[in-house]
């Protein structure tokens, strides 16, 4: 199954140091939204996605999530079953709070973040079961995908570039690709052997996805 990754630019993501230690330390906090509700973002060309609010929320309820550095499975920042990481839906979208690891990748990190080199988080996560997702084309032919509900929910990541990775926009596409198809069995009436044509196209498609 496809994990796709998407970050958002936020307006900000907070080092909060409102507990110590058993030395009297403080204990920072990484603190921010993963996913923004109703932000209409731009994939490629003509093609938009958007978030709606609760699209995390059965996901939230079964999935495994790991919070680490820049999608990297060698930093890891804290574990939602573990209670380093707690994960919320609120007004804004996926809140994140992470009580990060005493290491000196982590110790970096808060550095890097309190510096403002690091200000934007990103989510991992894939579709397929419980998931659901509208696709919408406008008159001028631009086409929103809009996520209602995501099937699996894998990591949440502080990262240094929120931008959408090659391979990612590959699967976007062929998400856009089985919707055309989808939309031209529907808004033509082919002969038989037209839509036979057609319903092996999108066959293809969902197989390569």
């Amino acid at each position: 199954m496809d994990i796709e990754r998407r970050s958002f630019v936020l307006e900000k993501i907070e080092i909060r140091d409102d507990e110590t230690d058993e030395k009297g330390e403080k204990m920072p906090k990484i603190t921010g939204h993963a996913a923004v509700f109703g932000k209409k973002t731009r994939l490629f060309g003509s093609y938009f996605e958007q978030i709606s609010k609760g699209a995390f929320k059965e996901a939230l309820k079964k999935s495994d999530v790991r919070a680490l550095f820049n999608h990297d499975p060698n930093y890891v920042l804290g574990r939602n079953i573990s209670g380093t990481l707690t994960l919320k839906e609120d007004s804004e979208g996926l809140a994140v709070e992470i009580d990060p690891p005493d290491t000196d990748y982590a110790r970096n990190l808060v550095t890097l973040m309190r510096r403002g080199d690091v200000t934007q988080m990103s989510f991992a996560f894939s579709m397929g079961e419980g998931s659901k997702e509208i696709y919408e084309e406008d008159d001028d032919g631009n086409v929103t995908r809009t996520i209602e509900t995501v099937g699996a929910l894998y990591d949440v990541s502080p990262v240094v570039y929120p931008a959408y990775p090659d391979t990612d926009v590959s699967v976007a596409k062929r998400g856009l690709e089985i919707y055309q198809a989808n939309r031209e069995a529907a808004d033509n009436t082919p002969n038989e052997d037209g839509l036979w044509e057609i319903e092996l196209k999108r066959q293809r498609l969902q197989l390569e996805d």
